[in-house]
């Protein structure tokens, strides 16, 4: 026993680095030249780091973006759009303007008498559109019957449940403990919701519409038929609809509460100032001065689809595919999937 407290513990003055020094309890001295230096230093825990690194030569980072380009071209991607208002407001032909292809549930039927339905059903069509070998699976789901009938009374909800399904459905093959690798997503990402020219004001139905549907989906909505309004009917009607929506507490997309940066807000500002945008669709060519032009003839002239002097369709293609595509699926998946996953969750803890 001697022998191991021995080992363990060796005698005071034998050299052990385990022995510890007699220390003074007072702090130790520090030079009145260091005192007046660390007065208005910044601890190190809390200081700022260095916002970039100057590199000494080429690393290549830069080439993750190509590994990204490359790796959508050959997965490809989703996107999936509803298209929400009543009969005969260009519903199908603006779908396939925006495209540039016959997507809409018409051009997949042709031949079939179209009679409106006495209640509103969903028919949704996929295609797989591809331009310069980048492959979008398109989805589009149209509300045939919706506003058509005398009473419209919760004509919203069999799109609300169907948004709601494509939500469960994302959510059970989320949860699952041996899921895909990649899940299916049928997940609405934008609802254009087409509001009648009619030059007044916004209806009952569609600020009913538009308040239910925007905390679940991202609503954008246009005026369709534009052609039929004068310039000065429609900056009026625009502002009317603006000053219902402010009213109303109805946020349609792009949300001012999720503007991510200075940048994004500056841009976003600029839509929002143009919503609902006024649009004509057309999906004949037309000759003018030499060039080929989708648009539509009238005995006054033809009314030119893509361009912005003669409406806002510019305006709605660049926000839903070349500018906020991905955005539009990011607040999908990140803010409303979110939240009905949360409420789902919740009841499902529930005891009981």
């Amino acid at each position: 026993r001697e022998t191991q407290a021995h080992r363990l513990c060796p005698p005071r003055g034998a050299g052990s680095s385990l022995e510890p020094e007699e220390r003074s309890m007072e702090p130790p001295a520090v030079p009145e030249e260091e005192e007046e230096e660390e007065e208005g230093a910044v601890p190190l825990s809390v200081a700022p780091g260095p916002v970039g690194c100057q590199l000494f030569g080429y690393v290549g980072i830069e080439a993750v973006l190509d590994q990204m380009k490359i790796k959508t071209m050959k997965t490809g991607f989703e996107f999936n759009i509803m298209v929400v208002g009543q009969s005969g407001l260009g519903k199908s032909t603006m779908v396939n303007t925006l495209f540039k292809s016959k997507v809409s549930r018409k051009s997949s039927q042709p031949g079939q008498e179209e009679r409106i339905p006495k209640t509103v059903q969903l028919q949704s069509v996929t295609h797989v559109i591809e331009e310069k070998g980048v492959k979008m699976k398109l989805t589009v789901t149209d509300t045939p019957g919706f506003g058509d009938q005398i009473n419209n009374e919760n004509c919203w909800d069999p799109i609300i449940k169907y948004i709601n399904e494509q939500y469960e459905r994302y959510l059970r093959e989320e949860i699952l403990i041996t899921r895909k690798r990649k899940i299916p997503d049928t997940r609405v990402h934008g609802c254009v919701y087409f509001v009648p020219p009619t030059g007044h004001w916004l209806r009952p139905l569609d600020l009913e519409f538009m308040r239910r549907l925007s905390k679940i989906v991202n609503v954008v909505p246009v005026i369709a038929k534009a052609d039929t309004l004068t310039l000065e009917e429609r900056a009026e009607f625009k502002q009317r609809i603006q000053e219902d929506l402010k009213t109303h507490a109805i946020s349609v997309y792009p949300q001012e509460d999720f503007d991510q940066d200075p940048e994004d807000r500056a841009l976003n500002d600029r839509i929002r100032e143009k919503i609902p945008f006024a649009v004509v669709g057309a999906d004949q060519e037309h000759q003018v001065n030499g060039k080929r032009v989708l648009g539509r003839k009238t005995k006054w002239g033809i009314i030119e689809v893509e361009n912005p002097a003669h409406c806002e369709f510019p305006l709605l293609q660049d926000l839903l595919i070349r500018s906020h595509l991905q955005d539009l699926k990011d607040i999908t998946h990140n803010v409303h999937y979110e939240s009905y996953r949360v409420r789902r969750l919740n009841e499902s803890n529930r005891p009981g």
